[in-house]
């Protein structure tokens, strides 16, 4: 299987107005809280098939990110992939810079992700879906 783009998996917003954006998706936009990280200051709200994950930078500072670093963290797109090695053979071979593996939760729940750095130095979570989910060992 080759590796293929399964859509937006989800988009993380940094906020040092916890509140009032909260209520804004959950509330105004009617976004149900599915998971809350309270030690992290990370609530993970439901928007269809997705997840929008509010950050409040007063509990938790992240280390600066690249262009709109103020309110914006990352997104993540799920990729289809018979595994893991197959991803990272994919990003070697365009010359993308990439992070190593890691179980991480999302829209599809915990599975392994990899963060990339797009031309602009934006951060690209890839979510891999289907096949091996883990890297396989030599």
């Amino acid at each position: 299987m080759a590796v293929r783009i399964g859509g937006l998996d989800h988009v993380v917003l940094r906020t040092t107005k916890r509140d009032e954006v909260l209520a804004f998706y959950r509330d105004k936009l009617g976004c149900p809280v599915e998971r809350t990280l309270e030690m992290i200051g990370l609530y993970q709200l439901r928007a269809g098939s997705a997840l929008i994950d509010v950050l409040d930078t007063t509990v938790f500072t992240v280390a600066a990110a690249g262009p709109g670093e103020s309110l914006y963290d990352h997104f993540c797109v799920a990729i289809a992939a018979d595994s893991v090695d197959e991803v990272l053979a994919l990003l070697d071979a365009r010359g993308i810079p990439h992070g190593d593996p890691a179980q991480r939760y999302g829209a599809t729940g915990d599975g392994t992700s990899i963060y990339a750095t797009d031309p602009d130095g934006r951060t690209v979570e890839l979510k891999i879906t289907g096949g091996d989910a883990a890297p396989r060992t030599a």
